[in-house]
């Protein structure tokens, strides 16, 4: 069971989609009742409806895809198949194909064997709780009367050029006399969704470009490489002498940069010089910042959402953006991502099989004390995470023993009460 921002306790929707083990949470029967659940949701007016599915390199996304075509088509939607693809592509596609909804088949970070199915509304962003808790609804229903009739069946196809719309479109992100000639970078793709994408954008802006993590074989996506285990690739970069290093994860979402000199970079000093450098163009103009808000958001994991280009995090478009600071300020990138010092942080993860860890009254003890401990010189942000059965612990402060001492007392707290 998931918790959405809105309170309710939701069956099958997390804080990103479905999202589970192949066969286990994820099986053909959901991924069916999913289709034809959304696709009921998503039929307003009388032209042809149609729905764009895209995932990443997981064995079990043939298995997903085919039965969400199933689902799709039983309802009367015509289905565009991009074959692999970033998330942040799906929803570009979305919006940009008119299209009336958006299907990632994706577990990002995790690994090979846990799936997902991420939907997209047709101006490309993630549905709302209040819909999600709709198509909830209708899973459990009853789909037999609300089947299309046989005339009304939809159709499936996949659609060439697509990957090229999203290339083009990730290009136009950075101004147009912008190259990025002289720059020789690596860039890991997780053998995940942007494996083809990514390389091919770097090398059209100019780069010299060594790719590794682009052999997916449906196992090895994400396994010791991509954003989540970025050694390989600060192995690379010193072994070529690259400039930079760029790490996607397994649906390219997210993205961690590694300097000249082999140092991880993370999201964090990434969001502070692209939001150093827009606005020092001039991007924060009051009418801008009043009418939509901030336009820079993420997190430490290298989760960077971008929303004057993107409806979602788009690694390769925050990559392209730390780069032209790079090319502008003609310095290495040690210096030009070094924005500020951080304080000493530290981030555990505990699993828990089932049950609701942090309601355990030792647990909320220890989180008490950990606070007391901290008296103010640090905080702590203790959640679970919204993809996976973990209990995600960060503290920070200046005082990086004080700060360990408070995230060892939750830890081993939660550690009992998931055991």
């Amino acid at each position: 069971m998931n918790s959405g921002t809105s309170g309710v306790v939701r069956k099958y929707f997390g804080t990103d989609g479905i999202r589970g083990r192949a066969n286990g949470t994820i099986t053909p029967e959901l991924a069916l009742k999913v289709g034809q659940a959304a696709g009921l949701m998503f039929q307003n007016g009388e032209h042809r409806h149609r729905v764009l599915i895209g995932k990443d390199t997981r064995l079990s996304g043939y298995m997903i895809e085919t039965a969400l075509v199933a689902g799709f088509t039983s309802v009367g939607m015509d289905v565009l198949l991009t074959g692999p693809m970033p998330t942040p592509a799906v929803a570009m596609l979305t919006r940009s194909m008119r299209a009336d909804l958006g299907v990632m088949i994706s577990a990002s970070h995790n690994p090979y064997d846990d799936n997902g199915i991420k939907l997209f509304g047709p101006d490309g962003y993630k549905l709302s709780d209040e819909i999600e808790l709709k198509i909830e609804k209708l899973i459990d229903g009853d789909f037999i009367k609300k089947l299309a009739k046989p005339a009304d069946l939809g159709r499936a196809k996949r659609i060439d050029g697509v990957q090229d719309r999203y290339i083009e479109f990730a290009k136009r992100t950075l101004p147009r006399n912008l190259s990025l000639d002289g720059l020789r970078v690596v860039v890991d793709c997780a053998n995940g969704g942007g494996y083809r994408v990514a390389p091919e954008a770097l090398w059209e802006l100019g780069a010299e470009v060594i790719s590794i993590g682009v052999e997916p074989d449906g196992f090895n996506i994400n396994k010791e490489c991509g954003s989540t285990k970025p050694a390989a690739l600060a192995a690379k970069v010193h072994e070529v002498r690259a400039d930079i290093g760029i790490a996607l994860d397994g649906d390219a979402d997210r993205v961690l940069i590694v300097d000249e000199r082999g140092h991880v970079i993370d999201g964090d000093q990434l969001m502070a010089v692209i939001a150093e450098s827009w606005s020092a163009d001039g991007r924060y103009v009051l009418e801008h910042m009043l009418g939509h808000g901030y336009n820079v958001g993420g997190e430490s994991s290298g989760h960077i959402i971008l929303s004057d280009y993107a409806t979602t995090g788009d690694g390769l478009v925050a990559a392209l953006q730390v780069l032209a600071v790079v090319q502008k300020q003609d310095r290495p990138v040690s210096e030009v991502c070094h924005r500020f010092e951080p304080l000493p942080q530290i981030l555990r993860n505990v699993r828990y099989k089932q049950g609701k860890p942090l309601e355990d009254a030792k647990v909320r003890l220890a989180i008490e004390s950990a606070e007391q401990k901290l008296n103010g010189h640090g905080r702590l942000v203790i959640r679970p995470s919204g993809t996976e059965p973990v209990i995600r612990v960060m503290g920070e402060g200046d005082n990086k023993t004080l700060v360990e001492d408070a995230v060892d007392g939750i830890v081993e707290a939660l550690g009992e009460a998931a055991a």
